[in-house]
């Protein structure tokens, strides 16, 4: 048996890019493509991870979370809610600006995929340009928020 090493976020993509679903168009990508703005949180691991299957699944840089979080609200209802956008941001504001298009999609019962970026565990590059979470208890973050 052959034994590979990944990382979490390497994982992740793969189970992103293997996930299909079969309409009566045919066999597609569950997951087409990624909104992302790399930061903290993310771009020393997903960034890098979606980097090498960017022939699979596109990566789309945006101006703002809200907007890329809402592109992909609209690209679920464009395809009848048979393809799933995934949208990722740094830690901090750039996590809070995707609440609303969190809530949007599921108002609109709508299939979106986000993943933000957080804090780091063992807290040792503390504090974080742009960090949010609670001065008192650190280890409420901006993603309780979600």
């Amino acid at each position: 048996m052959l034994v590979r090493r990944l990382t979490m976020a390497q994982a992740l993509v793969e189970w992103l890019c293997a996930q299909r679903i079969h309409t009566e168009s045919g066999d597609k990508r569950l997951f087409p493509g990624v909104f992302g703005i790399f930061g903290h949180g993310n771009v020393t691991c997903l960034a890098e991870a979606l980097e090498r299957v960017q022939d699979d699944m596109p990566t789309w840089r945006g101006q703002n979370e809200q907007g890329m979080a809402l592109a992909g609200v609209a690209y679920a209802k464009a395809k009848r809610g048979e393809q799933i956008m995934v949208a990722t941001s740094s830690l901090g504001p750039g996590a809070t600006s995707m609440v609303t298009s969190a809530a949007v999609a599921m108002a609109n019962r709508l299939p979106l995929l986000l993943l933000s970026g957080d804090t780091f565990v063992n807290r040792r590059p503390d504090p974080v340009l742009q960090q949010v979470e609670h001065f008192g208890d650190p280890t409420v973050t901006v993603n309780d928020c979600f």
